[in-house]
């Protein structure tokens, strides 16, 4: 049975990722920070099939520890600081945690189990100010935020831990990913829940900021698929992960209200203080690496997606009436 330690499985990627490991016969190990409040909401229906260690991206020793102990087979780095409008308030601790917390882990897997495969998650937010449409493997990276900025960091630092000292670590530069287990701040499930919220009855508007931006939009529960895959190879290298396709916010907006019935226009507010300090315009997937070499392609639509984020959301707040 082979054995993979997940950091960040609390997350919307950790918890889909848990979820695909363990159908494929996997040991899965998951990360936690110790915290006094319970921080497992995503992965309750997986307790019993995990184990649950603690161990924290800011402290060298407890991630050595672990994974010294563990001795997996495969090392999953998705946790860090990851709300980009954070990384303005926060940007010493979003460095911290997105920059630094990726040496320290590759530290712990070069000095505790050096045969262990690593895998660190990379943002398209390091295209950020973008070099050329679509991105692809060699596109230069150009960072618009704290978070891009830290994500370039990591992605150079897992380079450099594989060609410093022959380790098989390997990037996985994912565009946007989303799910009804997305974070509520993000902006697609800040939209599908809204958009729940007023059909039900509990709230009449939606602030939002940059209608405009571009992203390209997919299923988290397929790009862990890719995740997996990558680590699968003989040799370690680099994949952009996305759906080639890019939608605007508008787009998700319109088709959120629409699914449920509502004219957007009679409840959107444009609000300046949701428009970011350094505004990524588009950001676009070239994944013909990941198709030819991975055998990957997405199997949800972005129709889809929306969809059924909205449906989630009008499921799970009426059942809290």
């Amino acid at each position: 049975m082979p054995k993979a330690l997940i950091t960040g499985i609390t997350g919307q990627d950790g918890s889909y990722l848990a979820e695909l490991l363990l159908q494929k016969g996997y040991e899965v190990i998951g990360v936690v920070r110790r915290t006094s409040h319970d921080s497992c909401q995503r992965i309750e229906h997986l307790i019993s099939d995990i184990t649950v260690v603690a161990a924290d991206l800011l402290d060298q020793h407890s991630l050595t520890s672990v994974v010294g102990d563990c001795k997996p087979d495969e090392v999953y780095n998705l946790a860090a600081q990851s709300f980009v409008p954070t990384s303005w308030q926060q940007p010493v601790l979003t460095g911290e945690f997105t920059a630094l917390g990726v040496t320290r882990l590759l530290e712990a897997v070069r000095l505790a189990h050096p045969a262990a495969r690593f895998y660190q998650a990379s943002s398209s937010e390091m295209f950020g100010r973008v070099r050329q449409t679509p991105q692809d493997e060699s596109t230069a990276f150009y960072p618009r935020s704290p978070y891009g900025v830290a994500k370039v960091y990591g992605h150079w630092i897992t380079v450099n831990y594989r060609e410093s000292y022959d380790l098989y670590t390997v990037s996985g530069i994912l565009f946007n990913h989303e799910s009804p287990r997305r974070g509520l701040e993000f902006v697609t499930r800040k939209i599908s829940a809204a958009v729940a919220r007023i059909k039900l009855g509990l709230a009449q508007e939606l602030r939002i900021g940059n209608l405009d931006a571009k992203r390209d939009w997919g299923f988290a529960g397929d790009y862990v698929e890719s995740i997996w895959r990558m680590l699968q190879q003989p040799e370690p290298t680099d994949y952009v992960v996305g759906t080639g396709v890019a939608h605007s916010v508008r787009e998700v907006v319109q088709l959120a209200f629409g699914h449920a019935g509502l004219d957007w226009e009679k409840y959107v507010t444009i609000d300046p203080a949701f428009v970011r300090p350094a505004e990524v315009d588009v950001l676009l997937a070239n994944p013909a690496k990941a198709k030819e070499e991975l055998g990957w392609e997405p199997t949800v639509s972005f129709e889809e997606l929306i969809r059924m984020m909205v449906d989630s959301d009008l499921k799970r707040l009426g059942k809290s009436q």
